[in-house]
This record gives structure tokens, sequence and C-alpha cells, in this order.
């Protein structure tokens, strides 16, 4: 399969690009700022998903099978901060998380209808998008909620078109994109709230979402798969 993931240059992203590639998938990566084979592109600016996609199409010989959003980012804003601030944050974070997202969702619908075989599309959400999160990360567990609900509108949607859409939602996991955070929050602090007894890891994330964009049964689609140790469970 050729496959699109953004996100691929560090932790639960460069877990995934490494499982895709060891079972044999052609994997067109994307980072904000490219290098290593990666395509480039900063998902704040509105004209780099149309860009990366592209960019990933021309690399793939026109056809890409799966579509995996993992780009995103984790930036805390203070309920008190100055409106520009808290503004700025917000619409950063949402651009990022979930316009870009819905934005190379739907330039991968469009690939996939005119192509007429279908595709899937796994989008890395998180547990805040049912839970919440800390105070000062309102927008980024709002960013996560709108993607889940986009990913079973797109689910219900397109099924009969083959177009298969799946989430995953981890907990704290251990990743760059985290490590400081679960540092300041203590490590004994987290670990309490999690019944297994550690945070997920990112092969485990990884392992999730190649079985999604490549083997997960047709009838599952608009499932979301939580890996959180059960510190939260729906």
């Amino acid at each position: 399969m050729n496959i699109l993931l953004t996100g691929a240059s560090r932790g639960i992203g460069a877990a995934t690009l490494e499982a895709l590639n060891s079972a044999g998938h052609r994997v067109e990566g994307h980072s904000t700022r490219g290098g290593n084979g990666l395509i480039a592109g900063d998902l704040s600016d509105p004209q780099s998903p149309r860009k990366i996609w592209e960019a990933a199409l021309e690399r793939s010989g026109g056809r890409i099978d799966a579509l995996v959003n993992n780009a995103g980012i984790f930036e805390g804003v203070a309920v008190d901060a100055a409106d520009d601030e808290w503004d700025a944050a917000w619409a950063r974070t949402l651009q990022v998380n979930l316009q870009a997202t819905a934005s190379l969702c739907r330039l991968a619908i469009n690939h996939y209808c005119q192509r007429g075989e279908g595709g899937r599309i796994v989008n890395v959400a998180s547990r805040a998008a049912y839970r919440g999160d800390s105070p000062n990360h309102w927008h980024y567990a709002a960013s996560k909620a709108g993607m889940i609900g986009m990913t079973k509108t797109i689910a219900r949607s397109y099924a009969a078109n083959n177009i298969l859409v799946f989430a995953v939602a981890p907990g704290f996991t251990v990743s760059e994109m985290t490590e400081e955070y679960l540092t300041g929050r203590g490590g004994s602090q987290i670990l309490a709230d999690i019944p297994l007894g550690r945070v997920t890891n990112t092969k485990e994330v990884a392992e999730a979402i190649r079985w999604l964009a490549t083997e997960a049964p047709a009838a599952s689609t608009g499932s979301v798969i939580d890996l959180n140790g059960a510190s939260y469970v729906r």
C-alpha cells in the first residue's frame, strides 16, 4: 500500500513509520521541516495540507491508499492569559490538530472517490477527546474531540464508497511531545491514574495504527481504539 503519514519524524509518527515500512508498505512521511526523505510542511499554514498531499501523490506515482493524520501540537495556555495570547493559542491548535486534519481527509476522500476503489484514513486523536485535559489545555481537548466527531461523520458518510475511517485515542504516551509535561506533572501522580501501572509506549500506538491503516475489517469503520492503560474506559 501507498501511505501518507504526517508527523513522521518523532514519537508516535516515527514508530508508525517504522512499523509500516517493516510491514512492506511504501510510506511517504511528513514533518514540519522535512529532511531525511520526509515531505516538509508547516500545518499551521492553511495551504500546507494540499502541498503535502500533492507532494506525496507525486512521489507515490499518483496513488495513495491510506492516510494517517498523526501530526499535532500540545501547547498550553493559561485561562488568565491575555486575550490575544488566548485567541492565538486556540487558533493555532485548532488549525494544526483539527483543520489541517480535515483538509487532508477531504483531499484523501476526493482521491478515493475519483479512483473508485476506496481507501483508508486513520486519525490520531487522544484520550483527552473523551475525558478532557489539564486547565491549560482546553483547546487541545477540544481539537481532539472535534477529530473524533469528524472521523465518525466521515465513516458514516463514505462507507458505501469503501472509504474506511478510524481513530486511535492514546492516553499519556512516552514521546518527545509529552516528556516535559509528564515530568512537570510528576511521574508518580500520572502512574497512579493508570491501572496498567505504566504509560503507553509509541510502539503500541504504532501497531494499532498499522492494523487500522492496512488490515482492520471493513465492518469496524468509524471505530476508535483506546490506548490508555484503562485510565479512561468508555
